[in-house]
């Protein structure tokens, strides 16, 4: 029996620009991530498909603070605190409705959002990222990370794993001498 020649159009190996992920870090399709300065650790969905991060929010209020635009909201998870949260509003995002979501007598086919920046820590690496405020209660994860969100941690996502970076562990103090 005389065997075909092995297509060349499926040799990884005659590819030249096949790169290897040297600095990355890998994280599992979910982690676990400490939303610093509001003293909370919850589960999150990294999510390669999505650009922007988005955190689950209500009663998401814009207000004016010395002339500057801030937001005022309450976490809308079940364990979180139950006091306002403020912070500066950094822009608003226009995220694309899905098709079922779309109502075209409102002529509309985004939702504009408040973005708010906020320091994540994912094992031990503690980025300043945009995170979009909606309610996302009706969700598994209270957070979704997005692409963008993703960059800043050099990340890569394994999808086959889940909470690879183990607990956050970011040093947010300088120590202490005792």
């Amino acid at each position: 029996m005389r065997l075909k020649p092995f297509p060349t159009f499926l040799c990884l190996l005659c590819l030249p620009a096949v790169s290897f992920a040297a600095g990355k870090t890998v994280y599992g399709l979910n982690e676990y991530a400490k939303l610093d300065g509001i003293d909370l650790e919850v589960a999150a969905k990294l999510d390669t498909g999505a650009k922007t991060a988005s955190l689950s929010a209500r009663d998401i209020k814009r207000f004016k603070r010395d002339g500057e635009s801030w937001v005022r909201f309450y976490l809308a998870i079940d364990t979180a605190h139950s006091h306002p949260i403020e912070r500066p509003l950094a822009r608003v995002s226009k995220i694309k409705r899905r098709a079922g979501d779309y109502d075209p007598e409102e002529g509309k086919n985004y939702t504009a959002r408040p973005v708010i920046a906020l320091d994540i820590c994912m094992g031990t690496a503690l980025r300043s990222i945009e995170v979009n405020l909606t309610d996302r209660s009706a969700f598994q994860f209270p957070l979704l990370i997005g692409s963008e969100a993703l960059k800043r941690f050099d990340a890569l996502v394994d999808p086959s794993l889940k909470y690879a970076a183990g607990k956050p562990a970011c040093a947010t103090d300088a120590p202490t001498a005792e």
